[in-house]
């Protein structure tokens, strides 16, 4: 989907990204902000809270992936294809406690037709990586700030069986 206006594609990333989030009901729940959004990158921060803690008053695993995950996603939407992750793994290198703010730097590595490769480090408030994440997506061929034309279910026929 090739940028049918005007705007520059910085703005289109800013666009599409904000566009998402407004829409992004974990995003903003878990406290997620927007710091830097540019085409094939997105940087994400937020504080860790008590509720993101695990047995080990350390924070969940799945925390920080959904940080990771999220910039993911905004960077590889970021060009306005909709686009989805098709793959992902992490590497969790430190600890996380309560209280640490923590920012995920996403950027593209590879983009090609229809899928994707990016990167992620996540950093805690005093710039040691805690975390490296790295994503596959999948464009899915729409834009992202258009809803996509909803399938219809084909009706099947049934036929009874002569007696």
């Amino acid at each position: 989907m090739p940028n049918k206006t005007n705007t520059s594609p910085k703005q289109l990333a800013r666009n599409c990204i904000e566009t998402m989030y407004t829409k992004d009901a974990c995003a903003n729940h878990m406290g997620m902000q927007i710091d830097y959004i540019d085409i094939g990158i997105a940087q994400l921060s937020m504080t860790i809270v008590p509720t993101m803690l695990n047995g080990h008053k350390t924070c969940h695993g799945g925390i920080i992936f959904s940080l990771a995950d999220t910039a993911f996603a905004y960077a590889c939407n970021s060009e306005g294809i909709a686009a989805v992750a098709s793959g992902c793994n992490i590497d969790f290198i430190h600890p996380v406690f309560n209280g640490d703010r923590l920012t995920a730097n996403a950027s593209v590595q590879h983009q090609g037709k229809t899928n994707g490769l990016y990167d992620v480090k996540i950093t805690n408030q005093n710039g040691k990586t805690v975390a490296f994440f790295r994503g596959h997506s999948h464009r899915l061929g729409h834009s992202v700030l258009e809803e996509p034309a909803k399938a219809t279910t084909p009706t099947k026929t049934i036929r009874k069986e002569k007696s």
